[in-house]
């Protein structure tokens, strides 16, 4: 039934990881769908290899092994459905499949990845919650030409692992490698922009920003390549419209590198808000509220991001006063069916009124999550619903 030879066990995948994510990301952004992944079979099995998008949305990871038997991967090798599924939960042939509830699929392209000999060893597939609408022929003919393209790869060698997290990190701060998107922030009233979160994204760069930002703390890099960060965003803060403040992610740490308190104080003349967030320990409050004191008497406005997220996020908010408080995607994602979201959201409607700050929910994809959030008093939103972070034309 699986149309999987017996004998198809995959060659080692020694694909470069740089390269195959570039891949997923460039099937993903084509074809205008949330996750992209690369699985090899085993006899029975398949693995997710790689994989780039909405995961967490999605509930994919890499490294998941997934039913082969349960997936549409073996439907398509089998011709039992075609390589373009839209309209999934509606499907006489999809809605059933257990794994359409799992992972939430509204719309699926998949083509084979083959050994050199023809022989399937595993599948390019592209996934959505959407239905797909604009999925035909060309989407595809497209993901069979990128699955041929890793198909003839398979066989060469990947470059070896980095001897220490920092050597990538290092990398990445010789060569300025960061490029700033921006997601906007709106009036949950309105739908109107209010302002704009700035957010790193590094090309070439595999397992994603947390992931280097990660290696980057471990290396002892953190404040280096925040401040790299930071000078990007600078950089396109410019080119806003008026009136649009722009929010820079700085951990407590890089806060108090001198070099990134004279950078900010160096621009000034925008409109910049510091979004803080920290999720351990703050070594020296004291000299964290000083050097905000200093960049609020300059203009610069306090946001803590990430309200809800762990215990360091609070107590943020209760020590640095701020102008903003960002409630965290776990408070917000289902508040519409939630009652305990509700009740904390309304919690934090009541604290924010009374001590001047204003409320913004992060992580925003469903319209019902929007109207709960509206209902219960929170004014500003931000997530997928209004618009995902993109470069600046």
């Amino acid at each position: 039934m699986n149309g999987i030879p017996p004998s198809s066990a995959p060659p080692p995948v020694i694909l470069s990881p740089s390269w195959l994510h570039r891949v997923l990301d460039s099937a993903r952004t084509r074809l205008g769908m949330e996750v992209a992944w690369m699985s090899t079979f085993t006899e029975g099995a398949q693995q997710i290899r790689a994989a780039s998008g909405e995961l967490e949305a999605m509930h994919v990871h890499e490294g998941m092994e997934p039913s082969l038997e349960g997936s549409y991967c073996v439907r398509v090798l089998s011709g039992q459905l075609p390589p373009v599924v839209t309209g999934a939960r509606r499907n006489p042939r999809t809605r059933d499949l257990p794994v359409t509830a799992e992972l939430g699929i509204g719309s699926y392209v998949g083509a084979p990845v083959r050994a050199p000999d023809g022989r399937p060893v595993g599948m390019l597939c592209c996934l959505s919650r959407d239905d797909g609408a604009q999925l035909d022929g060309a989407a595809s003919r497209t993901l069979e030409l990128l699955a041929d393209l890793i198909g003839d790869r398979l066989a060469e060698p990947a470059p070896p692992a980095p001897a220490d997290p920092g050597e990538r990190v290092r990398a990445v701060l010789a060569e300025g490698a960061v490029v700033t998107h921006v997601q906007p922030v709106v009036d949950l009233a309105t739908g109107a922009t209010v302002a704009y979160e700035a957010l790193a994204r590094f090309p070439d760069v595999a397992g994603g920003p947390a992931e280097l930002f990660s290696d980057a703390a471990t290396a002892g890099l953190g404040g280096e390549l925040e401040e790299l960060a930071a000078r990007a965003a600078l950089a396109v803060a410019p080119r806003l419209p008026a009136g649009r403040p722009l929010g820079v992610n700085l951990s407590p740490q890089a806060l108090l590198r001198p070099s990134v308190t004279e950078l900010l104080l160096a621009h000034q003349h925008l409109d910049l808000g510091v979004e803080v967030t920290e999720h351990s320990p703050v070594e020296d409050y004291d000299a964290l509220v000083a050097v905000l004191a200093v960049l609020r008497a300059a203009g610069v406005q306090l946001a803590v991001d990430d309200a809800g997220a762990g215990y360091a996020s609070l107590r943020h908010v209760l020590r640095l006063h701020p102008d903003v408080i960002k409630l965290d995607i776990a408070l917000v994602t289902d508040v519409h069916t939630d009652l305990a979201r509700q009740a904390l959201v309304a919690a934090m409607v009541g604290f924010a009124a009374a001590t001047g700050a204003r409320l913004v929910a992060e992580g925003v994809e469903e319209a019902a999550e929007a109207a709960t959030l509206r209902r219960l008093g929170v004014a500003y939103a931000q997530g997928h619903l209004y618009g995902r972070p993109a470069p600046l034309l």
